[in-house]
């Protein structure tokens, strides 16, 4: 399948070209470039999503026009991820306006929506997302996280785990148990929450490349109003469901792989002639390999525009796009390990840093300082968002009948 841009598209890519010229500066373009997980350094992302909500409204342009987004066709919005990734854009923060934002625009009230919809575009509100626990993680219906009726009130007690950006975040939206009696899906409430509210506590969880970005958050005696349950009480699984379907399809994987594969094919030609990994013919073949894996996803996520504009319902595909889009990440970096050589192996977060890498020489190839944590956060794109045994469940279950 081949995208055949009309003349008015082909105008609006231009458009976006200039704008992303006009308004990405060198720091911005730094910061994305050393991006080495889903999530950009969080001072680039926010501002970069101020820079495109003043600017052109297009901080969230998948939302409706009428809550702040764009009307857009499936089309201009793959062009406008072409060309971000293709520029090195930060990547905006996903919590609020791909997850919590679409899931108030389709569940929630009209309190909710005008209280958190614009506070999520202009910056002002960040979110992060409650959901997994320590001992509750893909089997995320065993959730025990506690939320006790007290008038207007729930009063929260227990932990969640694994909550990206919780240091950072202002607000929170999470599941609770309400009930304990029936099956575990029927006693789940979906709450949003002020961080701010006492009783929070927020440890940091550090990853094997050295970075910050999960916690693990604990409630003591919480207290949450009720008007901030989204949904019914006792309904928040069917809440959660509709949420996840827009992250797991609602990210396009492959503009970011193909640029990622292009700068391993320029790691791999690094070098004196007949030394180079590109000289390898085994690793050509690998690369191969990756293209057709990153090919693949892009035939697929055409596949899903293709279905979206004619006002279809992919279905269970958006399962699938999230299987082989995490593995040909896990894929593209493996190949950039391998072209990357033994510089790899040298741990330099003074270069990794937007903040200090202005002014920090890296060792080896520049483009190769952000590889190794690229890798090693790469290794957990098959688990978050519901692993990928999962995924082969729901596509088994919903498409194949088993």
């Amino acid at each position: 399948m081949k995208l055949v841009l009309s003349p008015e598209d082909q105008q609006f890519r231009e458009e976006v070209r200039d704008f992303l010229n006009e308004h990405l500066s060198a720091d911005l373009r730094r910061a994305g470039a050393l991006m080495t997980s889903v999530f950009a350094d969080f001072d680039a992302a926010m501002t970069w999503q101020r820079i495109l909500h003043e600017k052109k409204g297009w901080a969230a342009p998948s939302w409706p026009k009428a809550f702040g987004g764009t009307d857009w066709s499936i089309t201009r919005h793959y062009i406008y991820a072409v060309e971000s990734a293709a520029a090195d854009a930060p990547r905006l923060l996903p919590m609020g306006l791909d997850m919590c934002g679409p899931c108030l625009i389709g569940k929630g009230t009209d309190a909710q929506r005008a209280e958190y919809l614009p506070r999520m575009l202009s910056g002002e509100h960040f979110w992060c997302q409650g959901y997994s626990e320590p001992q509750s993680g893909s089997d995320l219906a065993s959730l025990k996280l506690k939320a006790d009726r007290d008038g207007d009130h729930y009063v929260l007690n227990g932990s969640k785990i694994w909550t990206t950006y919780a240091h950072h975040a202002s607000h929170m939206f999470l599941l609770v148990r309400t009930r304990s009696d029936g099956k575990p899906q029927q006693g789940i409430t979906f709450l949003l929450l002020d961080m701010n509210t006492p009783g929070i506590t927020i440890d940091p969880i550090i990853s094997i490349s050295g970075e910050h970005e999960q916690n693990q958050v604990f409630f003591e005696d919480v207290r949450v109003p009720v008007a901030n349950v989204v949904g019914e009480e006792n309904d928040g699984w069917t809440v959660a469901k509709y949420l996840l379907e827009f992250e797991r399809g609602g990210q396009a994987y492959s503009p970011r792989l193909q640029v990622s594969l292009d700068k391993v094919r320029h790691l791999a030609a690094q070098g004196q002639p007949g030394e180079r990994p590109i000289d390898d013919e085994l690793f050509r073949l690998k690369l191969a390999r990756a293209e057709v894996s990153v090919r693949a996803v892009e035939a697929a996520e055409l596949k899903v525009m293709s279905a979206l504009s004619s006002g279809q319902n992919p279905g269970a595909i958006s399962s699938m796009l999230k299987i082989i889009g995490s593995e040909a990440s896990q894929q593209v970096t493996e190949m950039a390990i391998e072209a990357l050589g033994s510089w790899a192996q040298i741990w330099q977060p003074q270069a990794l840093n937007p903040a200090t890498a202005g002014n920090a020489s890296a060792i080896g190839p520049v483009s190769g300082v952000p590889v190794l944590s690229t890798y090693l956060n790469t290794r957990a794109t098959t688990i978050y968002g519901g692993s990928n045994e999962i995924q082969r469940n729901i596509i088994a279950k919903q498409v194949l009948g088993l």
